[in-house]
């Protein structure tokens, strides 16, 4: 019953530990906007 539990806790902390990581990552993501063209000024 311990190792069930123990190997459990594991598990949660590592499925923990690539959620910190990738949102860690997803703000460090920097997202580039492309110009606006002449046809899409007018439409506004």
């Amino acid at each position: 019953m311990i190792i069930i539990i123990t190997l459990s806790i594991i598990i949660v902390f590592v499925i923990l530990l690539l959620c910190i990581v990738t949102t860690s990552k997803a703000y460090d993501y920097k997202h580039t906007v492309d110009p606006l063209t002449k046809k899409q000024d007018e439409k506004k």
